[in-house]
């Protein structure tokens, strides 16, 4: 039997839940940055790889079987946005270190493990990633449209990409 995760708003707190029984709990106010990491084009939620949460001290690892970036990315999209704190990249550009991927994949990389990993641990690994943002999954919508106008490309090379 597969065992099952699911995160959720309660009150001001977001909390994450294994097999119903809830793991961890932490205030969305001390959410500094939200990281989204895809895989594919990135067009589709399904696409999503992990999500990583920066809290004053630590970062959270939740794998995208956790439903973060769904229930509780779009049930509070006004928060997401008033904060200004969501990112994106690619698997591809932004891997995390072996030891906090489950499993050897020769062909695809190996996710992580829901977590909390101690800053010094992750910070300058995170440093190195490519990422846009901040945006809104709307916002992301409509760069991607306008990105595939005509001559979109030239305009958009001309734009400095965010690294954070």
């Amino acid at each position: 039997m597969d065992s099952t995760w699911h995160t959720a708003w309660q009150g001001p707190d977001i909390v994450v839940f294994h097999d119903d029984a809830e793991v961890d709990r932490f205030k969305a106010a001390d959410v500094q940055r939200v990281i989204f990491v895809q895989h594919g084009s990135g067009e589709h939620l399904g696409d999503l790889s992990y999500s990583v949460v920066e809290l004053p001290d630590e970062f959270l690892l939740l794998p995208a079987n956790t439903g973060f970036a769904g229930r509780v990315h779009f049930e509070r999209l006004a928060f997401w946005a008033d904060k200004r704190c969501v990112y994106w990249g690619h698997e591809s550009h932004a891997p995390l270190p072996g030891r906090l991927r489950r499993g050897l994949r020769l062909l695809k990389p190996s996710l992580p493990v829901f977590g909390r990993v101690p800053r010094a641990e992750l910070s300058d690994t995170i440093a190195r990633w490519t990422l846009t943002g901040p945006q809104t999954w709307d916002e992301r919508k409509w760069q991607r449209i306008a990105s595939s106008r005509p001559f979109a490309t030239a305009v958009e090379a001309a734009k400095p990409r965010l690294r954070a």
